[in-house]
């Protein structure tokens, strides 16, 4: 089966794009572009770098609940991105658990904390931990935990078929991680404007009954995912049963937001 509505990306204002769709054991529903070609994630990074920080956590090398980041803060806050820290600065501009401040210092932290906790370098920690045992042998992270993966859509469609289906974690964990943490925060979803609640689980956006949003009008409030300034996405919808992965080398900007949605509706009609 090959979904046509894969085929949209070919109308989409970008150099390259691929995209391709997974279910939970890991059949590839379909593909359409060069799945094959690296592309820059941007924040496509922080589901994977969480999903680290996860398998350190069943590890026992960190605890969700321990300090880390500014006072006050704790892992959770920082998977959460209400560790009160500013969007690219490590200065605090509110008390941890208050609002939802999207944060890429916040996973800056995150890193250098799990770092600290394992002995390990961060972007090799991920690598055993995560890509390694998934064969996502393309994947690289050469820099910021929050942005600086690199990967393709062969790659990023084998992270999607895990966390439908974990093998390097207890589904418990990922469940977690699927829930909305901090209830009714408040924040900003960058690229969308304010949210109340901006719903978001451990290192996954939760779309929940966000408008507008970069997800479709179809998708269940279940979906969570993340998308990234680079012009990239990954989404998973636990309702349809299905994850899916757009990767372009065209930064995020209105083209995106219009394009978007319609895509992703056209997915789930399909299927």
């Amino acid at each position: 089966m090959s979904l046509q509505s894969l085929a949209l990306i070919e109308n989409w204002p970008v150099p390259t794009a691929a995209a391709a769709v997974v279910r939970a054991d890991g059949t590839v529903l379909g593909t359409h572009g060069p799945t094959g070609h690296r592309f820059p994630l941007a924040s496509v990074t922080k589901p994977l770098a969480a999903y680290a920080a996860l398998v350190a956590y069943e590890e026992g090398a960190i605890e969700l609940d321990e300090p880390a980041g500014p006072p006050g803060s704790t892992v959770r806050h920082l998977l959460a991105h209400t560790s009160g820290l500013a969007f690219d600065e490590h200065r605090v501009t509110a008390p941890p658990g208050q609002r939802r401040l999207y944060s890429n210092a916040g996973f800056e932290q995150l890193g250098d904390h799990l770092a600290k906790a394992t002995e390990i370098p961060f972007a090799e920690y991920l690598r055993q931990a995560v890509l390694d045992p998934l064969g996502m042998t393309a994947t690289t992270l050469d820099g910021s935990p929050a942005k600086d993966g690199v990967s393709t859509g062969e790659d990023l469609l084998r992270f999607a078929a895990e966390v439908q289906s974990p093998r390097l974690l207890d589904p418990r964990t990922v469940a977690e991680a699927m829930t909305v943490q901090y209830p009714g925060t408040k924040g900003v979803l960058p690229g969308y404007g304010h949210q109340n609640p901006n719903d978001w689980g451990l290192g996954f956006e939760i779309r929940d009954s966000k408008s507008p949003h970069w997800t479709g009008s179809s998708s269940s409030p279940g979906t969570f995912g993340h998308f990234g300034q680079s012009g990239t996405f990954l989404w998973i919808d636990p309702v349809a049963g299905v994850g899916c992965v757009a990767l372009t080398d065209r930064a995020f900007g209105p083209w995106a937001v219009e394009v978007w949605p319609g895509f992703t509706d056209a997915v789930l009609a399909e299927i």
